[in-house]
């Protein structure tokens, strides 16, 4: 049996006679923030510079490669910070975001923040996840982005996690929040059933991503395995052979604990959530237009 979400009826007034009696407009459906056109260009951009900030080792050649991440990790820190706020202030722009909208923002990258000390990257076991993956899904892909890249970036705040690998950990993040919110519609458990498939893809997808951070450190002339390691100047798909190795041997280990935790919460706690966030959206009214209506003789 499928709940589908509560609706609230809007109330409004005739203003042609005083003695008309309120009509009951359709129900108003929960709404994610809308992705408006600015918002869209700026998430393109981030994610652009993300690629290039993961992929340029399998492209470089032995003659231009610079050592993996050791000198451009901050200057890609310095980067994506002011790109995610401006996606902030691209939504704020195109109206998907205003004060009530920036404050659930706060609140929920604050709970993802709160929330990653309880599994400490033990084993790979981090709750925040759920947070990122069912925010992205309630309230749109834009927020999902915001959400998980400033999420990730509080946390490492509280944990004590800033890095290098900090840029590489919120772009990817923020990506798994961007692809909650893109997924296609579905309800009740069958929406329960889409979200824990996409949470243990995108868990096993997101440490393979952050391998790629530190990985070209790892070459045949420091000692490491040759079938494992980086080769530069090497053809492309030597390198994402010995990379994807790379992940099932060390990675593994800790992606499938991350992915089986956050399936497990959102198969228990999902559609309590997704309801509660979608609530939110309703009162919040993001997608509302401000109307100044005559009053009534």
């Amino acid at each position: 049996m499928t709940a589908s979400p509560a609706v609230e009826p809007t109330v409004t007034t005739s203003t042609s006679t005083s003695a008309s009696a309120p009509t009951v407009a359709a129900p108003r459906r929960a709404s994610a923030v809308r992705l408006g056109p600015r918002t869209s260009v700026l998430v393109a951009l981030t994610s652009a510079v993300g690629l290039m900030a993961f992929g340029w080792p399998l492209l470089a050649s032995s003659s231009s490669f610079v050592v993996a991440h050791a000198s451009d990790a901050p200057w890609l820190f310095a980067a994506v910070l002011p790109l995610v706020i401006a996606v902030v202030l691209a939504d704020v722009a195109d109206g998907g975001l205003d004060a009530k909208g920036i404050a659930l923002l706060g609140v929920l990258s604050a709970a993802a923040a709160a929330m990653r000390p309880f599994g400490s990257g033990h084993a790979g076991f981090e709750p925040m996840w759920i947070v990122v993956v069912l925010g992205g899904r309630a309230l749109g892909p834009g927020f999902g982005f915001c959400l998980g890249a400033i999420g990730m970036f509080s946390s490492a705040l509280v944990t004590g996690g800033v890095g290098p690998w900090l840029p590489f950990q919120m772009i990817g993040a923020a990506w798994i929040g961007l692809g909650a919110g893109l997924l296609p519609r579905a309800t009740g458990r069958r929406e329960i059933a889409l979200l824990a498939g996409y949470s243990a893809f995108a868990c096993i997808a997101y440490g393979f991503m952050l391998n790629l951070w530190f990985w070209p450190f790892l070459t045949a002339d420091s000692g490491f395995p040759p079938g494992l390691s980086y080769v530069a100047g090497a053809p492309l798909i030597t390198n994402l052979q010995h990379w994807l190795r790379f992940d099932v041997a060390t990675s593994l280990g800790f992606d499938i604990p991350r992915a089986v935790l956050t399936v497990t919460l959102v198969v228990v706690a999902g559609r309590a959530v997704l309801v509660a966030l979608r609530r939110a959206s309703r009162r919040a009214a993001f997608d509302a237009p401000v109307v100044f209506a005559p009053e009534a003789d």
